[in-house]
């Protein structure tokens, strides 16, 4: 497709945001727009959430999406991608939330930072991702589409804010010297039953590698990761359906537990 004026980018968002509000789903933008683009895409998530800021929202962080190869694999696609977490998006562990707030929702599992100093720039390495990292800890994602049964490509959840509902935090610890996150094991369960297990080396090999490519995607946008910002390192599993009156839990060796109750 040709490259779309503002006017498109804005009415996308704009479609976007009223499926959301009346859960309704409408057709994947690729459907569309066959050859919609990554940037185009960025373009539309941008607008998105500027349209969230103006009526009141405020940005808090970001995740990165699809980072590990099972989630590729359920996704069909073969890049990650990433999206901005905001304030009224996130929720402690311990919370609930009604099932009937979100059209078609899924969950996954994930290692996520706080960063307590900035982390900019188009090839930080790991070690400089590791400094800037205050605490670590483990988060549940929920994971939603405004598009028609999850047929949708990388540039389809681009535009959809990298799919991003809710995040629900862990308590956070710090980062220690000796803390293997690429080893770390995470356990998900349902209703006390495991359901899915995945390490961290999942995500990039590293988790701390989702920093320093979501570091590169953002300076090349002109915009860095923050000190104070969360940030989503990306599901060590594929994602698994949410379901209405069931309880959500991860944990791991190191890193205590996270749990979120749907009703």
């Amino acid at each position: 497709m040709d490259e779309p004026d503002d006017r498109w980018i804005a009415a996308t968002a704009s479609a976007l945001l009223t499926a959301e509000y009346e859960r309704v789903p409408i057709d994947a933008l690729t459907v569309r727009s066959p050859g919609l683009s990554l940037e185009t895409a960025y373009r539309v998530q941008g607008a998105a959430v500027a349209r969230r800021i103006s009526g009141g929202a405020r940005v808090v962080g970001h995740k990165a999406g699809v980072t590990s190869r099972a989630m590729q694999e359920q996704m069909g696609v073969d890049e990650s991608d990433s999206g901005v977490l905001l304030d009224n998006m996130v929720m402690p562990t311990g919370s609930t939330m009604a099932r009937s707030v979100l059209m078609q929702p899924r969950v996954e599992a994930e290692i996520a930072f706080r960063l307590g100093r900035d982390l900019a720039g188009e090839s930080v390495s790991v070690g400089e991702a590791r400094a800037a990292v205050e605490t670590v800890f483990l988060a549940l994602e929920v994971i939603d589409t405004r598009f028609t049964g999850w047929r949708i490509t990388v540039a389809d959840s681009i535009a959809d804010n990298a799919s991003c509902a809710r995040v629900v935090t862990g308590p956070m610890v710090p980062l220690g010297a000796d803390m293997d996150l690429a080893a770390e094991p995470l356990v998900v369960s349902v209703d006390g039953t495991a359901v899915a297990t995945g390490e961290g080396r999942a995500v990039l090999g590293d988790p701390l590698r989702a920093l320093t490519w979501l570091a590169g995607r953002l300076h090349r946008a002109g915009d860095g990761l923050r000190a104070g910002q969360l940030v989503l390192a990306g599901a060590v599993h594929a994602s698994l359906p949410l379901e209405a009156r069931s309880t959500v839990r991860a944990r791991s060796p190191h890193l205590p537990p996270v749990e979120l109750r749907v009703r």
